[in-house]
């Protein structure tokens, strides 16, 4: 040991200004190596949106090509989507999936949100059974009971005319409170203690729901908010059992396959392309519009 100052001082490499500057370089190289391993997963997962856009862009018409860049670029596969209604409707489509999809997961929303407040704080018979058999019934997936699914709505009428629409949203969120798990988790994070302060003030299990915990939870509103849009907005099974081949009730989904569909595929190919990028637009926008509301909302909210 040194004695500087009336001070000892360590070893040189215990210095701090010393390992910062003998070991950047490798950090550098770390660095260095991870970025590029980023760039490249990057370019393979944009990749085929890059070709989906240019091919909804492309002028020439077919399915298959010799060559990857067009020749020439145009937007009357988007004009023809809202134009050539006559044998694929696909203004029609996207209206009854933006139908479908709303009212869906307004109501699938406001399920699993209340089912999963219930099973965190409140405790009564049979919560355990009915968590464990929500948790089996998730392992199976939902495509298992669409026959039977089918003909209970057609035993109720449900599977004519614009009743159809109403069909597929009780498909997509009558039995959504059964998802209830993650949420569950979420609010369970929330303290009780908030809850039981507003209890004391005389609030009520609905006000605490809604003045307490959920403005507490708004990350996890979020995710319910776009999974439950999600699910009616991409479906393809349910749609192709319960509608079939009435063309009217189609939803985007169903849609778009049929554009590939031999008799379609020629005519309709960089016109599917063009629908695929628009089908994707009010998912960008959902989320791009609810992620400030992804921050942790317990900041603040309990302090001492």
């Amino acid at each position: 040991m040194a004695q500087v100052n009336g001070v000892y001082a360590g070893s040189i490499k215990d210095d701090p200004n010393f390992k910062k500057n003998h070991m950047a370089p490798g950090r550098l190289v770390k660095n260095i190596i991870v970025h590029i391993i980023l760039g490249v997963l990057a370019v393979i997962w944009l990749f085929p949106i890059f070709w989906v856009v240019l091919t909804s862009l492309r002028k020439e018409k077919g399915a298959y090509t010799s060559y990857f860049w067009p020749k020439a670029l145009t937007f009357d596969n988007y004009k023809k989507l809202f134009t050539q209604t006559t044998q694929l409707n696909f203004p029609r489509m996207f209206l009854n999936t933006l139908l479908i999809a709303i009212f869906a997961c307004l109501i699938s929303t406001f399920f699993i949100l209340c089912t999963g407040y219930c099973m965190s704080r409140l405790r009564f018979r049979l919560r355990k059974p009915f968590m464990n058999l929500a948790m089996i019934l998730g392992l199976f997936p939902g495509f298992m009971s669409m026959v039977a699914i089918y003909f209970i709505l057609k035993a109720v009428g449900l599977t004519e005319g614009n009743l159809l629409l109403v069909a597929l949203t009780l498909c997509y969120s009558a039995g959504s409170g059964t998802g209830f798990y993650i949420v569950k988790g979420f609010f369970d994070t929330v303290p009780k203690s908030l809850s039981e302060a507003a209890i004391l003030d005389g609030c009520n299990q609905w006000q605490v729901f809604t003045k307490v915990v959920l403005p507490l939870s708004k990350p996890i509103v979020v995710y319910t908010v776009l999974t439950s849009f999600l699910a009616p907005w991409l479906d393809f099974v349910f749609v192709r059992v319960i509608v079939g081949p009435k063309q009217k009730y189609w939803t985007v989904a169903l849609g778009l396959y049929y554009m590939l569909e031999k008799e379609y595929i020629q005519q309709w190919y960089t016109s599917w392309a063009a629908a695929a990028v628009i089908v994707s637009i009010p998912i960008a926008a959902l989320f791009l519009a609810m992620q400030k509301n992804y921050v942790d909302g317990m900041t603040g909210a309990v302090k001492g």
